[in-house]
């Protein structure tokens, strides 16, 4: 067995995972369904109105989890009273995104006790601009190696969200390639499809690529930027674009050790609201995993 391979099984043997990059054609497509959590970003303007109406209805939508994304509504105090709120509506944390600034100095114990009391082991950082920096990346790696030797102690992991610039040339790679490359392998890779898409690179091959570091992915389709990226024409709505997610997702359930799938709406077309428009993705996701 290859130093790769051998520390991929070390890595899942630690954590719990089940997959690693030795994975045969048939195991994949054999495989578990990671279940379905969705990211509370998508509903930021539900959620600011009506907190736990907000949960209480993506729970009746069938989703099993929740990622946090800063916002705790009631509960920004009382970590325990929204664990039994996820817990009376069946629903479970799976992940929060936190900002750098949350976890330095003397903010890192106080964020880690909260989550910690949601039973959130993965704390992934959304963005940072030092990930596409030629002059950034490194004190980027630098932090999240740090981070994860902390987190470790308390049985939770590191990981950090890209966006589409991570996928910018450097060093005869990307970014996103010099990130996963120097940070240890309990860091995990929270790849966002749709800005893989976005970025014309193919999500499948990344996560082939680091094998059982994919521990969550954003389920999203990608159509809009600034002024310096193109626009895409395809449905934001899963399930009525063109790509390949049954295809991800079982890469993701044989290779990737993925925990949960994470289903992020950005973007609400035909005048749907936030909350209509994550049900129709939903639903379509719904739909291929059922095919699975």
């Amino acid at each position: 067995m290859n130093k790769i391979l051998l520390t991929c099984y070390l890595v899942f043997a630690l954590f719990g995972l089940t997959a690693c990059s030795g994975t045969e054609p048939n195991q994949i497509e054999n495989v578990q369904v990671p279940p379905v959590s969705v990211q509370l970003w998508s509903v930021k303007d539900a959620i600011e109105k009506d907190f736990k109406g907000t949960l209480k209805q993506l729970a009746d939508m069938g989703f099993q989890g929740v990622e946090f994304a800063g916002n705790y509504g009631e509960f920004s105090d009382n970590p325990q009273g929204l664990k039994e709120y996820l817990n009376s509506l069946g629903l479970k944390a799976s992940g929060a995104h936190v900002g750098f600034d949350g976890l330095r100095g003397e903010k890192l114990t106080p964020t880690l006790n909260f989550l910690k009391a949601l039973e959130i082991e993965m704390v992934i950082v959304p963005m940072d601009s030092r990930a596409w920096s030629p002059d950034g990346v490194e004190s980027l790696v630098a932090e999240l190696t740090e981070l994860s030797t902390k987190l470790a102690k308390q049985g939770m992991l590191i990981g950090y969200h890209n966006h589409d610039r991570e996928f910018d040339p450097y060093q005869n790679l990307t970014f996103w390639d010099y990130i996963a490359k120097n940070t240890p392998q309990n860091v995990l890779l929270q790849l966002d499809v749709g800005w893989v898409n976005f970025a014309d690179k193919d999500a499948i091959e990344y996560v082939k690529r680091y094998a059982g570091r994919t521990l969550a992915t954003h389920i999203k389709i990608r159509n809009y930027h600034g002024p310096d990226r193109t626009p895409q024409q395809a449905s934001p709505i899963i399930g009525e674009d063109q790509y390949d997610w049954a295809s991800l997702i079982k890469t993701q359930a044989a290779v990737g050790g993925t925990r949960w799938l994470v289903l992020e709406q950005e973007e609400y077309p035909d005048g749907l609201s936030s909350m209509q428009a994550v049900k129709k993705s939903k639903l379509g996701l719904d739909k291929i995993i059922s095919t699975l």
